[in-house]
């Protein structure tokens, strides 16, 4: 196995116990041992959508206001610090160390404690992001396919490529914090009763159609690498599959896009009906 030259970090205000005292070995170890454990729960996660859609079906929804509010903030919370733990090194090593660095290299998970702590909390929450659908089963509210497609998707992908420390990692992690931290704080705000503009949930799906495209270009480059025989902490088979993923992401967001706001607001604007935006882009509450 290659080892790559030491890289400097950025300059941290501050480094937490838990993130200096992190060892990226023993969490490699344990999900290379573990992730087939991803199976089992998308597994137990399947049968709760659909015995759970069952059950509720003769049923009043619950409201469940107090906890999805408790849970979207949460959520926001640990997303805006996960933002904010993991750009810094991010945009250091873009502007330091090129973009090859980004994609090839996978320093953020061997060298940088900080960005090693976050990425490996982000892995883990793949799981607690199955929630979501919980709320919206026992809510009632429309559960598309795009939504569990991706949780299942994520979830596996996510805690394999982890135990290959596949290096453009870092791109989709970082979006997909950045991403999370403005949906949840979204969320949290509806949760609270808030009047959040329905413009904001366009943003919101916006800039997940922007995250899946950017990922399919990764994947390309680290294919571009790969065949000019440069090393890339990378396999084909990983790009492979991680390119099929995201394309079947963009084309799902791309017709959820215009069936919620383009075709709906026509609807919209011949029933003079006001859609709920919370409602939309619940629909859409994906990782």
């Amino acid at each position: 196995m290659k080892e790559y030259a030491f890289v400097t970090s950025p300059n941290y205000s501050y480094t937490f116990p838990f993130e200096s005292n992190f060892v990226y070995q023993d969490a490699v170890e344990w999900m290379s041992e573990n992730w087939t454990l991803s199976f089992y729960y998308v597994v137990i996660y399947v049968i709760f959508i659909f015995g759970g859609q069952h059950v509720m079906k003769n049923k009043p929804r619950f409201e469940l206001r107090i906890p999805l509010s408790l849970w979207n903030t949460a959520l926001a919370i640990f997303n805006i610090i996960g933002t904010l733990r993991t750009i810094p090194e991010f945009l250091h090593i873009l502007t330091n160390y090129g973009l090859y660095h980004s994609i090839c290299v996978p320093s953020f998970i061997e060298q940088d404690h900080v960005a090693s702590f976050w990425t490996y909390l982000f892995i883990l929450s793949k799981v607690t992001d199955l929630g979501d659908t919980v709320f919206i089963v026992l809510r009632k509210q429309p559960l598309i396919f795009l939504h569990w497609y991706h949780h299942i998707t994520a979830l596996v992908g996510a805690w394999y490529t982890y135990t290959e420390k596949a290096a453009y990692g870092r791109w989709l992690m970082v979006m997909n914090y950045f991403v999370h931290a403005l949906m949840y704080s979204y969320y949290a705000l509806k949760a609270r009763g808030y009047n959040i503009p329905w413009q904001f949930a366009i943003v919101i799906t916006s800039l997940q159609l922007i995250q899946m495209v950017i990922a399919c270009l990764v994947t390309i480059w680290a294919q571009q690498f790969l065949i000019g025989n440069m090393e890339c902490r990378v396999t084909p088979l990983i790009i492979k599959v991680s390119f099929v993923i995201y394309f079947s992401y963009f084309v799902l967001f791309v017709r959820f896009f215009y069936n919620a706001y383009l075709s709906g607001e026509r609807q919209r604007k011949k029933h003079h009906v006001s859609a709920s935006s919370e409602d939309l882009l619940s629909k859409s509450k994906i990782h």
